[in-house]
Order: structure tokens, then C-alpha cells, then sequence
């Protein structure tokens, strides 16, 4: 396992056993990115979802912001694949405001066994900047095959 260095790279787990001796461990976090009008716009055009008329940020658009994250806080190496498997839990605890800042963080909560590879569990958390509260905490589901 390779820890994140001064560049804030993600950790980097060689091979399925190294995966399966990783649970419990805390990744990040990533260095903050602000969500801007645009992006919400984008968005809202993409999914016909129409925007939070309060000036915040709409939720499901938060939540895909964790496959942007994910890759910058864990990259698995010496596997054939891997895939995003879907999600557990999701919840939205906080707003974030159009052009407020989010990070993440996460921690390998489970890996189970599955034909082929492995199950993990990560649970991620984005974070807010100056709130009390997560904005999204999700388990993301991942298999990683041999």
C-alpha cells in the first residue's frame, strides 16, 4: 500500500489482498473544488432536474461528484477490472450552496468475497467547506476482479 504523498495523490492498493487488508482505512481527503453556476446548470440541462430555487446545489449532483472523487482517493492496481457496482446507503444531511467548496473523504468499510475478485464497500463522505455537517455520505460500491 502506497500512503497519498505531498501531492495529495490517491493510496494505492496492489493486488486483491491488499484490498481485502485495507478495511478500516481512512482515504483523503481531496483537495476542495468549488461547485460553480455552470456546473449546476450543466447539469440541470443533462437530467431535466430543475434547480433548488434556494441558491443551493442540487443533491443528486453532489452525489455524482463522488465518481469524480473516488478515483483521487483510492487507485487499485494488479487487478484486471474495475467496476462500479452501484450504492448502498445515500443521505444528504446539508445543503451546499452554488459556489460553495466540497472535498471528500472516505474509509474501506468492507470487502467481501464475490466470484472472481472482490466486493468493497467505501464509504464516502463529502464534505462542505465552514459546515457542521456532511453534505453526502454514500457507500459506493465497487468489484474488483482478479
Amino acid at each position: 500500500m502506497t500512503a497519498p504523498g505531498a501531492d495529495h495523490g490517491p493510496t494505492v492498493l496492489e493486488g486483491l489482498d491488499a484490498v481485502r487488508a485495507a478495511v478500516g482505512l481512512d482515504l483523503g481527503p481531496t483537495d476542495w473544488d468549488a461547485v460553480t453556476a455552470e456546473q449546476v446548470a450543466r447539469y440541470t440541462e443533462a437530467t431535466g432536474e430543475v434547480a433548488p430555487v434556494d441558491g443551493t446545489v442540487p443533491p443528486w449532483l453532489l452525489l455524482s461528484l463522488t465518481n469524480l472523487f473516488l478515483p483521487r482517493l483510492l487507485e487499485v492496481r494488479g487487478v484486471s477490472s474495475g467496476v462500479n457496482y452501484g450504492t448502498g446507503t445515500v443521505r444528504f444531511p446539508a445543503a451546499v450552496a452554488v459556489g460553495g467548496r466540497v472535498r471528500a473523504r472516505a474509509e474501506l468499510v468492507a470487502a467481501d468475497e464475490v466470484r472472481g475478485g472482490v466486493q468493497t464497500t467505501i464509504r464516502i463522505t463529502v464534505e462542505a467547506e465552514g459546515a457542521d455537517a456532511p453534505a453526502v455520505v454514500v457507500d459506493s460500491l465497487s468489484r474488483w476482479l482478479a
